[in-house]
Protein backbone atom coordinates (compact mmCIF):
# COMPACT_ATOMS: atom_id res chain seq x y z
CA UNK A 1 0.00 0.00 0.00
CA UNK A 2 3.17 2.11 0.27
CA UNK A 3 4.79 2.06 -2.43
CA UNK A 4 0.56 2.84 -4.67
CA UNK A 5 0.93 5.99 -2.34
CA UNK A 6 4.05 6.95 -3.74
CA UNK A 7 3.63 6.21 -6.95
CA UNK A 8 0.00 7.50 -7.20
CA UNK A 9 2.13 10.95 -5.27
CA UNK A 10 3.91 11.71 -7.81
CA UNK A 11 1.36 12.33 -10.83
CA UNK A 12 -0.35 14.15 -8.67
CA UNK A 13 2.15 16.45 -7.52
CA UNK A 14 2.55 17.26 -11.54
CA UNK A 15 -1.02 17.85 -11.49
CA UNK A 16 -1.42 19.84 -8.48
CA UNK A 17 1.95 21.89 -8.93
CA UNK A 18 0.43 23.12 -12.73
CA UNK A 19 -2.90 23.85 -11.27
CA UNK A 20 -3.44 27.79 -9.66
CA UNK A 21 -2.80 28.04 -6.18
CA UNK A 22 -6.26 29.29 -4.99
CA UNK A 23 -8.25 26.61 -6.78
CA UNK A 24 -5.72 23.69 -6.72
CA UNK A 25 -6.66 21.51 -3.88
CA UNK A 26 -10.80 21.67 -4.88
CA UNK A 27 -10.42 20.71 -8.54
CA UNK A 28 -7.66 18.29 -7.83
CA UNK A 29 -9.85 16.88 -4.98
CA UNK A 30 -13.01 16.23 -6.97
CA UNK A 31 -11.20 14.74 -9.85
CA UNK A 32 -9.37 12.63 -7.83
CA UNK A 33 -11.96 11.55 -6.16
CA UNK A 34 -14.03 10.76 -9.35
CA UNK A 35 -11.10 8.45 -10.75
CA UNK A 36 -9.69 6.53 -7.85
CA UNK A 37 -13.56 5.75 -7.00
CA UNK A 38 -12.83 7.77 -3.12
CA UNK A 39 -16.06 9.82 -2.15
CA UNK A 40 -15.63 13.31 -1.75
CA UNK A 41 -16.03 15.19 1.32
CA UNK A 42 -15.79 19.38 0.84
CA UNK A 43 -16.41 20.29 4.51
CA UNK A 44 -13.35 17.83 5.23
CA UNK A 45 -11.54 19.52 2.69
CA UNK A 46 -12.22 23.21 4.00
CA UNK A 47 -11.66 22.26 7.72
CA UNK A 48 -7.58 20.87 6.59
CA UNK A 49 -6.96 24.06 4.48
CA UNK A 50 -6.59 25.69 7.57
CA UNK A 51 -3.63 23.56 8.53
CA UNK A 52 0.21 23.05 6.99
CA UNK A 53 2.09 20.48 6.16
CA UNK A 54 5.47 19.39 4.70
CA UNK A 55 5.33 17.28 1.45
CA UNK A 56 5.17 17.38 -2.38
CA UNK A 57 1.94 18.15 -2.79
CA UNK A 58 1.62 20.49 0.67
CA UNK A 59 -0.21 23.96 -0.24
CA UNK A 60 -2.59 25.73 2.90
CA UNK A 61 -2.82 22.45 4.47
CA UNK A 62 -3.91 20.03 1.51
CA UNK A 63 -1.41 17.54 2.30
CA UNK A 64 -2.89 16.07 5.33
CA UNK A 65 -6.43 15.97 3.42
CA UNK A 66 -4.88 13.96 0.68
CA UNK A 67 -3.71 11.59 3.05
CA UNK A 68 -6.43 11.07 5.05
CA UNK A 69 -9.41 11.26 2.77
CA UNK A 70 -8.21 10.79 -0.05
CA UNK A 71 -5.13 7.48 -0.47
CA UNK A 72 -6.13 6.18 2.82
CA UNK A 73 -9.38 5.23 1.24
CA UNK A 74 -7.79 4.05 -2.30
CA UNK A 75 -8.37 0.30 -2.51
CA UNK A 76 -6.88 -0.01 -5.64
CA UNK A 77 -10.34 -1.09 -7.69
CA UNK A 78 -9.25 1.96 -10.22
CA UNK A 79 -8.74 2.34 -13.59
CA UNK A 80 -4.48 3.47 -13.45
CA UNK A 81 -4.32 4.28 -16.94
CA UNK A 82 -7.52 6.53 -16.82
CA UNK A 83 -5.59 7.87 -13.24
CA UNK A 84 -2.32 9.19 -14.77
CA UNK A 85 -4.64 10.50 -17.59
CA UNK A 86 -6.47 12.92 -15.35
CA UNK A 87 -3.05 14.39 -13.89
CA UNK A 88 -2.07 14.61 -17.09
CA UNK A 89 -4.75 16.13 -19.17
CA UNK A 90 -4.48 18.65 -15.76
CA UNK A 91 -0.49 19.32 -16.17
CA UNK A 92 0.11 18.80 -19.72
CA UNK A 93 -1.28 22.21 -21.32
CA UNK A 94 0.92 24.17 -18.96
CA UNK A 95 4.32 22.05 -19.02
CA UNK A 96 4.45 20.45 -22.48
CA UNK A 97 6.72 22.08 -24.94
CA UNK A 98 5.27 23.76 -27.89
CA UNK A 99 8.30 23.25 -30.32
CA UNK A 100 7.18 20.12 -32.83
CA UNK A 101 8.18 16.80 -31.83
CA UNK A 102 8.47 13.52 -33.58
CA UNK A 103 6.11 12.06 -31.02
CA UNK A 104 2.51 12.51 -30.68
CA UNK A 105 0.42 13.75 -27.58
CA UNK A 106 -0.40 10.11 -26.92
CA UNK A 107 3.15 8.83 -26.91
CA UNK A 108 4.28 11.80 -24.81
CA UNK A 109 1.98 10.94 -22.14
CA UNK A 110 2.85 7.48 -21.38
CA UNK A 111 6.52 8.85 -21.56
CA UNK A 112 4.97 10.66 -18.80
CA UNK A 113 3.94 7.77 -17.27
CA UNK A 114 7.08 6.04 -17.22
CA UNK A 115 9.28 9.18 -16.05
CA UNK A 116 6.95 9.01 -12.83
CA UNK A 117 7.87 4.87 -13.01
CA UNK A 118 11.50 5.40 -13.39
CA UNK A 119 11.73 8.64 -11.44
CA UNK A 120 13.27 9.15 -7.75
CA UNK A 121 11.50 9.50 -4.83
CA UNK A 122 12.04 13.53 -4.02
CA UNK A 123 10.78 16.42 -4.97
CA UNK A 124 11.11 18.30 -7.35
CA UNK A 125 10.79 14.82 -9.57
CA UNK A 126 13.74 14.23 -11.86
CA UNK A 127 15.09 10.56 -13.57
CA UNK A 128 18.73 10.50 -12.92
CA UNK A 129 21.16 9.33 -16.32
CA UNK A 130 21.19 5.88 -15.17
CA UNK A 131 17.56 5.15 -15.60
CA UNK A 132 17.90 7.59 -19.22
CA UNK A 133 19.97 4.85 -20.25
CA UNK A 134 17.91 2.02 -19.13
CA UNK A 135 14.91 3.60 -20.74
CA UNK A 136 17.00 4.44 -23.97
CA UNK A 137 17.80 1.19 -24.48
CA UNK A 138 14.86 0.09 -23.83
CA UNK A 139 12.94 2.08 -26.53
CA UNK A 140 16.33 0.95 -28.77
CA UNK A 141 16.00 -2.87 -28.42
CA UNK A 142 12.49 -2.26 -29.05
CA UNK A 143 12.86 -0.52 -32.16
CA UNK A 144 15.39 -3.53 -33.61
CA UNK A 145 18.33 -0.32 -33.92
CA UNK A 146 21.69 -0.87 -31.94
CA UNK A 147 22.56 1.08 -28.91
CA UNK A 148 24.89 3.96 -29.31
CA UNK A 149 26.66 3.93 -26.14
CA UNK A 150 29.49 6.25 -26.99
CA UNK A 151 27.08 9.09 -27.75
CA UNK A 152 25.20 8.11 -24.42
CA UNK A 153 28.39 9.03 -22.83
CA UNK A 154 29.08 12.19 -24.04
CA UNK A 155 25.33 13.24 -23.16
CA UNK A 156 25.87 12.31 -19.89
CA UNK A 157 29.20 14.08 -19.29
CA UNK A 158 27.00 17.18 -20.50
CA UNK A 159 24.22 16.51 -18.10
CA UNK A 160 25.96 16.03 -15.10
CA UNK A 161 27.75 19.03 -15.27
CA UNK A 162 24.63 20.78 -14.99
CA UNK A 163 22.41 19.25 -13.47
CA UNK A 164 21.73 15.87 -11.19
CA UNK A 165 18.87 14.60 -14.07
CA UNK A 166 16.21 15.65 -16.55
CA UNK A 167 12.49 16.31 -15.31
CA UNK A 168 9.20 14.73 -17.04
CA UNK A 169 9.13 18.02 -20.10
CA UNK A 170 12.87 17.12 -20.77
CA UNK A 171 12.96 13.67 -21.16
CA UNK A 172 9.37 14.22 -23.10
CA UNK A 173 11.96 16.81 -25.33
CA UNK A 174 14.51 14.11 -25.25
CA UNK A 175 12.45 11.37 -27.07
CA UNK A 176 10.41 13.65 -28.91
CA UNK A 177 13.75 15.11 -30.60
CA UNK A 178 14.57 11.94 -32.03
CA UNK A 179 18.37 12.56 -30.54
CA UNK A 180 18.67 8.93 -29.76
CA UNK A 181 15.99 7.47 -32.79
CA UNK A 182 17.63 8.81 -35.90
CA UNK A 183 16.85 7.01 -39.04
CA UNK A 184 13.70 5.56 -37.49
CA UNK A 185 10.19 6.77 -38.27
CA UNK A 186 7.16 8.13 -36.24
CA UNK A 187 5.31 4.72 -36.02
CA UNK A 188 8.50 2.50 -35.25
CA UNK A 189 9.03 4.85 -32.26
CA UNK A 190 5.42 4.95 -31.27
CA UNK A 191 5.37 1.50 -31.33
CA UNK A 192 8.31 1.17 -29.43
CA UNK A 193 7.19 3.22 -26.28
CA UNK A 194 3.73 1.67 -26.15
CA UNK A 195 5.97 -1.49 -26.05
CA UNK A 196 7.72 -0.42 -22.93
CA UNK A 197 4.67 1.54 -21.68
CA UNK A 198 2.90 -2.30 -21.81
CA UNK A 199 5.76 -3.53 -20.09
CA UNK A 200 6.93 -1.24 -17.56
CA UNK A 201 3.55 0.67 -16.32
CA UNK A 202 0.66 -2.59 -17.33
CA UNK A 203 2.70 -5.29 -16.06
CA UNK A 204 2.77 -6.92 -19.55
CA UNK A 205 5.18 -9.01 -19.67
CA UNK A 206 4.52 -10.98 -23.21
CA UNK A 207 1.68 -10.58 -25.70
CA UNK A 208 0.12 -12.07 -29.22
CA UNK A 209 -2.25 -14.03 -30.78
CA UNK A 210 -2.74 -17.72 -30.28
CA UNK A 211 -5.54 -20.43 -30.66
CA UNK A 212 -7.51 -21.60 -27.81
CA UNK A 213 -9.52 -24.50 -27.21
CA UNK A 214 -13.03 -23.71 -25.55
CA UNK A 215 -14.36 -25.46 -22.82
CA UNK A 216 -17.94 -26.73 -24.48
CA UNK A 217 -17.94 -26.44 -27.66
CA UNK A 218 -14.33 -27.58 -28.20
CA UNK A 219 -13.60 -25.57 -31.19
CA UNK A 220 -10.62 -23.28 -31.95
CA UNK A 221 -10.69 -19.55 -31.70
CA UNK A 222 -7.92 -16.97 -32.68
CA UNK A 223 -7.04 -14.78 -29.49
CA UNK A 224 -4.63 -11.83 -28.68
CA UNK A 225 -3.24 -13.55 -25.29
CA UNK A 226 -2.14 -10.93 -22.51
CA UNK A 227 0.44 -12.36 -19.93
CA UNK A 228 0.60 -10.07 -16.48
CA UNK A 229 2.17 -11.25 -13.13
CA UNK A 230 -1.06 -12.79 -11.98
CA UNK A 231 -3.33 -13.22 -14.93
CA UNK A 232 -3.60 -14.29 -18.55
CA UNK A 233 -6.51 -12.45 -20.40
CA UNK A 234 -7.30 -13.01 -24.08
CA UNK A 235 -9.75 -10.99 -26.23
CA UNK A 236 -10.70 -10.85 -29.67
CA UNK A 237 -8.63 -8.81 -31.09
CA UNK A 238 -5.18 -6.29 -30.00
CA UNK A 239 -7.17 -3.50 -29.52
CA UNK A 240 -8.10 -4.81 -26.45
CA UNK A 241 -12.05 -3.55 -26.31
CA UNK A 242 -13.87 -6.93 -26.53
CA UNK A 243 -12.35 -9.45 -23.95
CA UNK A 244 -13.26 -12.73 -23.73
CA UNK A 245 -12.15 -13.99 -19.97
CA UNK A 246 -9.28 -14.25 -17.59
CA UNK A 247 -6.74 -17.29 -16.67
CA UNK A 248 -6.05 -16.80 -12.80
CA UNK A 249 -2.78 -17.90 -12.29
CA UNK A 250 -1.07 -18.61 -8.83
CA UNK A 251 1.82 -20.47 -7.12
CA UNK A 252 -0.25 -23.94 -7.70
CA UNK A 253 -0.80 -23.46 -11.86
CA UNK A 254 1.83 -25.28 -13.84
CA UNK A 255 2.42 -25.60 -18.00
CA UNK A 256 3.49 -28.75 -19.86
CA UNK A 257 3.50 -29.28 -23.32
CA UNK A 258 1.02 -31.05 -25.45
CA UNK A 259 1.70 -34.04 -28.36
CA UNK A 260 0.59 -32.61 -32.18
CA UNK A 261 -3.65 -33.64 -31.96
CA UNK A 262 -6.49 -32.96 -34.13
CA UNK A 263 -4.53 -31.49 -36.78
CA UNK A 264 -3.09 -28.51 -34.24
CA UNK A 265 -0.05 -28.34 -33.80
CA UNK A 266 2.79 -26.32 -31.09
CA UNK A 267 0.25 -27.28 -28.29
CA UNK A 268 0.80 -26.45 -24.44
CA UNK A 269 -1.24 -27.26 -21.83
CA UNK A 270 -2.16 -24.69 -18.51
CA UNK A 271 -3.11 -26.38 -15.58
CA UNK A 272 -4.91 -24.63 -12.59
CA UNK A 273 -6.96 -25.34 -9.85
CA UNK A 274 -10.71 -24.82 -11.58
CA UNK A 275 -9.61 -25.94 -14.92
CA UNK A 276 -7.40 -26.06 -17.78
CA UNK A 277 -6.52 -24.26 -20.57
CA UNK A 278 -5.50 -26.12 -24.57
CA UNK A 279 -3.46 -23.49 -26.44
CA UNK A 280 -1.55 -23.55 -30.02
CA UNK A 281 1.14 -21.51 -30.60
CA UNK A 282 1.81 -20.51 -34.42
CA UNK A 283 5.35 -22.39 -34.45
CA UNK A 284 7.60 -23.78 -31.98
CA UNK A 285 9.33 -20.83 -31.35
CA UNK A 286 6.70 -18.99 -30.11
CA UNK A 287 5.49 -22.11 -28.13
CA UNK A 288 8.53 -22.25 -26.18
CA UNK A 289 8.32 -18.51 -25.18
CA UNK A 290 5.18 -18.47 -23.95
CA UNK A 291 5.81 -21.57 -21.54
CA UNK A 292 9.18 -20.53 -20.51
CA UNK A 293 7.30 -16.58 -19.93
CA UNK A 294 4.15 -17.86 -17.79
CA UNK A 295 6.26 -20.72 -16.10
CA UNK A 296 8.70 -17.81 -14.96
CA UNK A 297 5.67 -16.27 -13.93
CA UNK A 298 4.22 -19.34 -11.85
CA UNK A 299 7.46 -19.13 -9.98
CA UNK A 300 7.56 -15.66 -9.26
CA UNK A 301 3.87 -16.32 -7.71
CA UNK A 302 5.42 -18.81 -5.72
CA UNK A 303 8.26 -16.84 -4.00
CA UNK A 304 6.53 -14.20 -3.74
CA UNK A 305 8.74 -12.13 -5.94
CA UNK A 306 7.71 -8.65 -7.57
CA UNK A 307 7.92 -8.38 -12.11
CA UNK A 308 11.31 -8.70 -13.14
CA UNK A 309 11.12 -4.76 -14.05
CA UNK A 310 10.02 -3.74 -10.83
CA UNK A 311 12.35 -5.87 -8.63
CA UNK A 312 15.00 -4.67 -11.41
CA UNK A 313 14.37 -0.83 -10.72
CA UNK A 314 14.14 -1.53 -6.78
CA UNK A 315 17.56 -3.12 -7.37
CA UNK A 316 18.42 -0.22 -9.14
CA UNK A 317 17.66 2.60 -6.47
CA UNK A 318 19.04 0.10 -3.99
CA UNK A 319 22.72 0.10 -5.83
CA UNK A 320 22.58 4.17 -6.35
CA UNK A 321 21.65 4.36 -2.18
CA UNK A 322 24.14 2.58 -1.51
CA UNK A 323 26.45 4.46 -4.08
CA UNK A 324 25.54 7.58 -2.23
CA UNK A 325 25.71 6.51 1.23
CA UNK A 326 29.08 5.56 -0.01
CA UNK A 327 29.92 8.84 -1.38
CA UNK A 328 28.07 10.73 1.45
CA UNK A 329 30.46 8.87 3.96
CA UNK A 330 33.55 9.65 2.18
CA UNK A 331 32.60 13.15 2.01
CA UNK A 332 32.15 12.73 5.99
CA UNK A 333 35.43 11.45 6.33
CA UNK A 334 36.95 14.10 4.04
CA UNK A 335 35.70 17.16 6.31
CA UNK A 336 36.69 14.94 9.46
CA UNK A 337 40.23 14.82 7.45
CA UNK A 338 39.83 18.21 7.09
CA UNK A 339 38.70 19.35 10.13
CA UNK A 340 41.46 17.86 11.58
CA UNK A 341 44.21 19.09 9.49
CA UNK A 342 42.74 22.61 10.76
CA UNK A 343 43.07 21.49 14.60
CA UNK A 344 46.32 20.03 13.86
CA UNK A 345 47.27 23.32 11.91
CA UNK A 346 46.00 25.34 15.18
CA UNK A 347 47.67 22.93 17.19
CA UNK A 348 51.00 23.82 15.44
CA UNK A 349 50.20 27.60 16.02
CA UNK A 350 49.92 27.52 19.64
CA UNK A 351 53.21 25.11 19.86
CA UNK A 352 54.69 27.62 17.88
CA UNK A 353 53.37 30.55 19.86
CA UNK A 354 54.77 28.31 23.00
CA UNK A 355 58.31 27.84 21.39
CA UNK A 356 58.65 31.71 21.00
CA UNK A 357 57.72 32.19 24.52
CA UNK A 358 59.50 29.36 25.71
CA UNK A 359 62.14 31.03 23.66
CA UNK A 360 61.71 34.22 25.33
CA UNK A 361 61.83 32.12 29.02
CA UNK A 362 64.69 30.34 27.90
CA UNK A 363 66.76 34.20 26.70
CA UNK A 364 65.72 35.80 30.34
CA UNK A 365 66.88 32.55 31.92
CA UNK A 366 70.67 32.62 30.79
CA UNK A 367 70.48 36.40 31.21
CA UNK A 368 69.77 35.31 34.94
CA UNK A 369 72.72 32.78 34.84
CA UNK A 370 75.29 34.70 33.70
CA UNK A 371 74.55 37.34 36.38
CA UNK A 372 74.77 34.16 39.06
CA UNK A 373 77.45 33.09 37.26
CA UNK A 374 79.23 35.97 38.13
CA UNK A 375 78.12 35.75 41.71
CA UNK A 376 79.61 32.21 41.57
CA UNK A 377 83.00 32.85 40.75
CA UNK A 378 84.24 33.55 44.17
CA UNK A 379 82.98 30.35 45.46
CA UNK A 380 84.40 28.32 42.85
CA UNK A 381 87.65 30.01 43.96
CA UNK A 382 87.24 28.32 46.81
CA UNK A 383 86.18 24.82 45.77
CA UNK A 384 89.12 25.10 43.90
CA UNK A 385 91.13 25.21 46.52
CA UNK A 386 89.55 22.89 48.26
CA UNK A 387 90.01 20.91 45.29
CA UNK A 388 93.77 21.42 45.41
CA UNK A 389 93.85 19.93 49.30
CA UNK A 390 91.57 16.67 47.71
CA UNK A 391 94.70 16.70 44.88
CA UNK A 392 97.14 16.52 47.43
CA UNK A 393 95.45 13.89 49.82
CA UNK A 394 94.87 12.27 46.58
CA UNK A 395 98.78 12.25 45.62
CA UNK A 396 99.40 10.45 49.08
CA UNK A 397 97.48 7.87 48.70
CA UNK A 398 99.23 6.95 45.34
CA UNK A 399 102.45 7.27 46.89
CA UNK A 400 100.96 5.28 49.44
CA UNK A 401 99.69 2.94 46.91
CA UNK A 402 102.95 2.28 45.42
CA UNK A 403 104.30 2.04 48.74
CA UNK A 404 102.06 -0.97 49.27
CA UNK A 405 103.06 -2.35 45.67
CA UNK A 406 106.57 -2.51 46.34
CA UNK A 407 105.55 -4.64 49.61
CA UNK A 408 103.08 -6.65 47.43
CA UNK A 409 105.99 -7.22 45.16
CA UNK A 410 108.36 -8.29 48.59
CA UNK A 411 105.98 -10.48 49.40
CA UNK A 412 105.81 -12.30 45.77
CA UNK A 413 109.50 -12.85 46.54
CA UNK A 414 108.62 -13.84 49.58
CA UNK A 415 106.21 -16.05 48.10
CA UNK A 416 108.97 -17.12 45.26
CA UNK A 417 111.58 -18.23 48.22
CA UNK A 418 108.65 -20.47 49.71
CA UNK A 419 108.10 -22.15 46.52
CA UNK A 420 112.10 -23.52 46.59
CA UNK A 421 111.57 -24.20 50.35
CA UNK A 422 108.49 -26.16 49.20
CA UNK A 423 110.98 -28.30 46.37
CA UNK A 424 113.56 -28.82 49.40
CA UNK A 425 110.81 -30.07 51.51
CA UNK A 426 108.87 -32.38 48.95
CA UNK A 427 109.64 -35.71 51.54
CA UNK A 428 108.04 -34.60 54.48
CA UNK A 429 104.63 -34.15 53.25
CA UNK A 430 103.10 -33.03 56.46
CA UNK A 431 105.06 -30.01 56.29
CA UNK A 432 104.29 -29.77 52.61
CA UNK A 433 100.75 -29.33 52.69
CA UNK A 434 101.33 -26.99 55.86
CA UNK A 435 103.32 -24.63 53.62
CA UNK A 436 100.64 -25.09 50.89
CA UNK A 437 97.78 -23.63 53.14
CA UNK A 438 100.24 -20.99 54.13
CA UNK A 439 100.48 -19.91 50.62
CA UNK A 440 96.75 -20.45 50.41
CA UNK A 441 96.46 -17.79 53.35
CA UNK A 442 98.72 -15.48 51.71
CA UNK A 443 96.67 -15.56 48.83
CA UNK A 444 93.62 -15.02 50.28
CA UNK A 445 95.14 -11.67 51.69
CA UNK A 446 96.20 -10.70 48.67
CA UNK A 447 92.24 -11.27 47.31
CA UNK A 448 90.98 -9.38 50.34
CA UNK A 449 93.92 -6.36 49.15
CA UNK A 450 92.70 -6.65 45.37
CA UNK A 451 89.40 -6.43 46.68
CA UNK A 452 89.75 -3.13 48.84
CA UNK A 453 91.95 -1.61 46.06
CA UNK A 454 88.39 -2.25 43.75
CA UNK A 455 86.38 -0.57 46.62
CA UNK A 456 88.69 2.48 46.24
CA UNK A 457 88.79 2.38 42.91
CA UNK A 458 84.83 2.39 42.77
CA UNK A 459 84.75 5.12 45.11
CA UNK A 460 86.78 7.38 42.70
CA UNK A 461 84.70 6.52 40.60
CA UNK A 462 81.82 7.80 42.16
CA UNK A 463 83.15 10.51 43.02
CA UNK A 464 83.77 11.28 39.57
CA UNK A 465 80.41 10.55 38.63
CA UNK A 466 79.20 12.99 41.79
CA UNK A 467 81.98 15.68 40.01
CA UNK A 468 80.41 15.22 36.35
CA UNK A 469 76.79 15.88 37.58
CA UNK A 470 77.45 19.54 38.36
CA UNK A 471 76.70 22.55 35.85
CA UNK A 472 78.41 23.13 32.80
CA UNK A 473 80.66 25.88 33.98
CA UNK A 474 81.68 23.98 37.22
CA UNK A 475 82.52 21.13 34.14
CA UNK A 476 84.63 23.92 32.28
CA UNK A 477 86.52 24.72 35.72
CA UNK A 478 87.30 21.08 36.70
CA UNK A 479 87.83 19.80 33.33
CA UNK A 480 92.00 19.93 34.22
CA UNK A 481 91.45 18.81 37.72
CA UNK A 482 89.21 15.87 36.44
CA UNK A 483 92.06 14.79 33.66
CA UNK A 484 94.24 14.11 37.00
CA UNK A 485 91.66 11.69 38.95
CA UNK A 486 91.18 10.36 35.41
CA UNK A 487 95.05 9.57 35.15
CA UNK A 488 95.41 8.76 39.14
CA UNK A 489 92.74 6.39 38.31
CA UNK A 490 94.35 5.01 35.09
CA UNK A 491 97.47 4.38 36.60
CA UNK A 492 95.34 2.13 39.88
CA UNK A 493 93.65 0.19 37.10
CA UNK A 494 97.31 -0.74 35.49
CA UNK A 495 98.49 -1.71 39.20
CA UNK A 496 95.52 -3.10 39.58
CA UNK A 497 95.90 -5.17 36.12
CA UNK A 498 99.42 -5.75 37.07
CA UNK A 499 98.73 -7.25 40.55
CA UNK A 500 96.18 -9.38 38.33
CA UNK A 501 98.85 -10.93 36.51
CA UNK A 502 101.01 -11.07 39.20
CA UNK A 503 98.35 -13.21 41.01
CA UNK A 504 98.00 -14.93 38.18
CA UNK A 505 101.44 -16.19 37.75
CA UNK A 506 101.65 -17.31 41.23
CA UNK A 507 98.57 -18.93 40.75
CA UNK A 508 100.37 -20.82 38.26
CA UNK A 509 103.72 -21.52 39.94
CA UNK A 510 100.92 -22.86 42.86
CA UNK A 511 99.93 -25.30 40.41
CA UNK A 512 103.26 -26.07 39.61
CA UNK A 513 104.34 -26.10 43.34
CA UNK A 514 100.85 -28.68 43.54
CA UNK A 515 102.24 -30.99 40.41
CA UNK A 516 105.55 -31.35 42.70
CA UNK A 517 104.31 -31.99 45.76
CA UNK A 518 101.93 -34.82 44.00
CA UNK A 519 104.81 -36.43 42.41
CA UNK A 520 106.85 -36.18 45.65
CA UNK A 521 103.50 -37.47 48.03
CA UNK A 522 103.49 -40.35 45.15
CA UNK A 523 107.73 -41.17 45.22
CA UNK A 524 107.41 -40.84 48.73
CA UNK A 525 104.27 -43.96 49.62
CA UNK A 526 106.07 -45.87 46.68
CA UNK A 527 109.32 -45.86 49.04
CA UNK A 528 107.03 -46.72 52.22
CA UNK A 529 105.65 -49.66 50.10
CA UNK A 530 108.86 -50.77 49.24
CA UNK A 531 110.42 -50.57 52.93
CA UNK A 532 107.10 -52.58 54.51
CA UNK A 533 107.58 -54.92 51.55
CA UNK A 534 111.13 -55.82 52.43
CA UNK A 535 110.24 -55.75 56.48
CA UNK A 536 107.47 -57.79 56.06
CA UNK A 537 105.31 -55.37 57.16
CA UNK A 538 102.38 -54.54 54.67
CA UNK A 539 99.31 -53.41 55.45
CA UNK A 540 95.79 -53.42 53.47
CA UNK A 541 94.94 -50.58 51.60
CA UNK A 542 92.12 -48.84 53.01
CA UNK A 543 89.94 -46.43 50.87
CA UNK A 544 90.04 -42.75 51.56
CA UNK A 545 87.67 -40.72 52.99
CA UNK A 546 84.26 -40.15 50.45
CA UNK A 547 83.95 -36.71 52.36
CA UNK A 548 83.73 -34.19 49.58
CA UNK A 549 86.86 -32.10 49.19
CA UNK A 550 86.19 -28.32 50.29
CA UNK A 551 86.44 -26.26 47.19
CA UNK A 552 88.51 -23.08 47.14
CA UNK A 553 89.18 -19.73 44.43
CA UNK A 554 92.56 -21.66 43.74
CA UNK A 555 90.53 -25.00 42.91
CA UNK A 556 89.64 -28.26 44.69
CA UNK A 557 91.74 -28.30 48.53
CA UNK A 558 94.58 -30.51 49.04
CA UNK A 559 92.95 -31.97 52.43
CA UNK A 560 89.14 -32.91 53.42
CA UNK A 561 86.75 -30.95 55.69
CA UNK A 562 87.13 -33.87 58.41
CA UNK A 563 91.23 -33.46 58.22
CA UNK A 564 90.96 -29.55 58.52
CA UNK A 565 88.96 -30.18 61.69
CA UNK A 566 91.49 -32.20 62.55
CA UNK A 567 94.26 -30.59 62.48
CA UNK A 568 91.92 -27.18 63.87
CA UNK A 569 91.93 -29.60 67.08
CA UNK A 570 95.70 -30.20 66.94
CA UNK A 571 96.71 -26.49 66.27
CA UNK A 572 94.78 -25.34 69.42
CA UNK A 573 96.16 -27.95 71.51
CA UNK A 574 99.83 -27.12 70.49
CA UNK A 575 99.36 -23.40 70.85
CA UNK A 576 97.45 -24.14 74.72
CA UNK A 577 100.48 -26.05 75.34
CA UNK A 578 103.04 -23.63 74.46
CA UNK A 579 100.72 -20.53 77.04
Amino acid sequence: MVGLKEELLKSIWHAFTALDLDRSGKVLSHNLCTVLNVPHDPVALEEHFRDDDEGPVSNQGYMPYLNKFILERVQGNFDKVEFNRMCWTLCAKKNLSKSPLLISDEDAFKVWVIFNFLSEDKYPLIIVPEEIEYLLKKLTEAMGAGWQQEQFDHYKIALNTSREGLSAWELIDLIGSGQFSKGMDRQTVSMAINEVFNELILDVLKQGYMLKKGHKRKNWTERWFVLKPNIISYYVSEDLKDKKGDIILDGNCCVEALPDKDGKKCLFLIKCLDKSFEISASDKKKKQEWIQAIQTTVNLLRAGSPPPHKEARQKRKELRQKLLAEQEELERQMKELQMANENKQKELETVRKQLEAAAARAAEEEKKRLQTQVELQDRFSLELEREKMVRQKMEEQVAQKSSELEQYLQRVRELEEMYKQLQEALEDEKQARQDEETVRKLQARLLEEESAKRAELEKWHLQQQQTIQMTEAEKQELENQRMIKEQALQVAMQQLEQLELERKEALEQYEEVKKKLEMAANNTKSWKDKVAHHEGLIRLIEPGSKNPHLITNWGPAAFTEAELEQRQKSWKGKKATSE
